[in-house]
């Protein structure tokens, strides 16, 4: 009797149990992470200039200069108040925005703009290199 062996009928779930804990642990660190939201872009189309001048398009132009400042009409606005100026004028541009920018601009000015635009309604926003 003494040459027999115990012979193993239960399977171990203890290193298995391991594995879905730091799989779960993982998941849990990562799915924050997941939920971030991005700039939803668009390629625009190519438009002829006929197009454009047999429609007077109501198109607000913001200007991004090399030194991030921002302008409306060779007016310069303040980065503070350009959100509460884009509210009172949304009215009186349907047609959207255009963002001019400088190519010395940086990016965090333009999304700037961009931030305030669609925080005050505007749903149209294009942005061309001067």
């Amino acid at each position: 009797m003494a040459g027999e062996r115990k012979t193993f009928n239960e399977i171990n779930i203890t290193p298995l149990t391991d594995i879905f804990l730091v799989l779960l642990i993982i998941m849990m660190v990562i799915a924050p992470l997941l939920d971030q939201q991005g700039l939803n872009l668009t390629v625009p189309e190519n438009v002829e200039q006929e197009h454009l001048t047999n429609k007077e398009s109501k198109i607000l132009t913001v200007s991004v200069s090399s030194d991030d400042k921002f302008y409306v009409d060779d007016e310069e606005i303040a980065p503070d108040n350009l959100e509460n100026y884009l509210k009172s004028v949304v009215k009186d541009y349907p047609d959207g925005m255009m963002i001019q920018t400088d190519g010395e601009s940086t990016h965090g000015a333009i999304v700037k703009v961009m931030d305030c635009a669609r925080n005050s309604g505007i749903t149209s926003i294009s942005v061309s290199e001067i």
